[in-house]
């Protein structure tokens, strides 16, 4: 029975990190793998680099120093929905944390809607990963309920801005998030200070991020006692109609402005940035007419004006993430299982204006 490529990988990487430098036929023989196997195998491995090929001969790359625990290079693989806007920070932070504790980290993305999440993880794990920093594409409201195969990975896993369902198996994972529902306490609670008796939210449905934010909305409105309303949804960025959607979001806000409301959440930084323009045709600036908030504060600062912005501890959730992934390497089986929530801060802009005239601040 013939080992898989992870398996294969790996035990190639055990064997020069106890040689040293080592011909390919040797590495072949000592580990009874055909040789077109290995050399297939070390090119894959040298073309990621963590091998190098010399004249027949594979070895560690120079300089690759042994970790705290006295081996080599850790090689981290971990799985993100999207690149280009939150998710930035958030491998951000991981690398850094991976390169200060000599690991390294190698991305795969599956992105949202496309049902790639199992897919890209063999991937990450034919690429002989110690580990993986997860991210998949819960539907909101749910956990991985088609995911059991998280229950048997073969090596240690952690989850990335996810909280799992009890009865799911990635609720045995280790997992550290944002706590959004706190998030959006804070943008209400600072609305309410201003004077503020009715919030709206503006929000998209697409996303386990969306759901929280939902979810933290409706609690925080009953949580300080102020009025709320039903959520208006936001159009997904890949919705061909998403122009003409948009214009239908900022005629039903000018429509609640009209009955009383002037404070707006909205989730994310991209629908909030399109927004204040829109709303000047319907004679309403920010955040002299309406006071807006966003959730997110990925591009907030770069608004005209400004946006005030809920920000979820991005950077911190990717380093702590990795960290906790690396214990884990280090003592497996040893530690309880820990669901790390990351408290997100408010940074407070231009578009939050002044307190409400005349009225009752809280």
């Amino acid at each position: 029975m013939s080992s898989s490529a992870q398996d294969r990988r790996r035990r190639i990487l055990e064997a020069v990190r106890g040689l040293g430098s080592v011909r390919v036929v040797d590495l072949a023989s000592r580990l009874e793998i055909p040789a077109v196997t290995v050399r297939r195998d070390v090119a894959a491995l040298a073309d990621e680099g963590r091998l190098v090929r010399t004249h027949g001969a594979v070895a560690l790359p120079e300089g690759a120093a042994a970790t705290a625990g006295g081996g080599a290079e850790r090689l981290i693989g971990m799985l993100v929905p999207t690149l280009g806007s939150y998710f930035d920070e958030v491998v951000a932070g991981a690398s850094a944390a991976a390169a200060a504790a000599g690991a390294r980290v190698v991305l795969g993305i599956a992105p949202y809607d496309s049902g790639d999440d199992r897919a890209q993880v063999e991937r990450l794990l034919e690429s002989a990963v110690d580990g993986l920093l997860l991210t998949p594409n819960w539907k909101p409201g749910t956990g991985l309920d088609e995911s059991d195969w998280l229950g048997e990975l073969p090596v240690p896993a952690v989850l990335v801005e996810r909280r799992a369902a009890p009865a799911s198996p990635a609720a045995e994972l280790d997992a550290v998030c944002s706590d959004h529902r706190h998030g959006v306490l804070l943008a209400l609670r600072r609305f309410a200070g201003l004077g503020h008796r009715s919030v709206l939210l503006a929000a998209r449905d697409d996303t386990r991020t969306a759901y929280e934010v939902r979810a933290g909305y409706a609690q925080a409105v009953e949580q300080l006692g102020l009025r709320g309303a039903p959520v208006i949804d936001t159009p997904s960025a890949a919705d061909p109609r998403s122009a003409v959607d948009r214009q239908q979001v900022a005629a039903r806000i000018a429509e609640a402005a009209a009955s009383g409301a002037r404070a707006l959440l909205v989730h994310n930084d991209q629908d909030a940035i399109q927004l204040p323009p829109l709303l000047r045709s319907f004679g309403l600036s920010v955040p002299e007419d309406m006071a807006l908030i966003s959730y997110d504060d990925v591009f907030a600062s770069l608004s005209a004006p400004p946006l005030t912005a809920v920000a979820p501890p991005k950077r911190a959730v990717g380093a702590t993430a990795l960290d906790a992934l690396l214990r884990r390497l280090d003592a497996p089986g040893e530690l309880p299982v820990q669901h790390v929530e990351l408290l997100p801060s408010l940074k407070l802009r231009a578009s939050c204006g002044e307190p409400v005239r005349g009225a009752r601040q809280a």
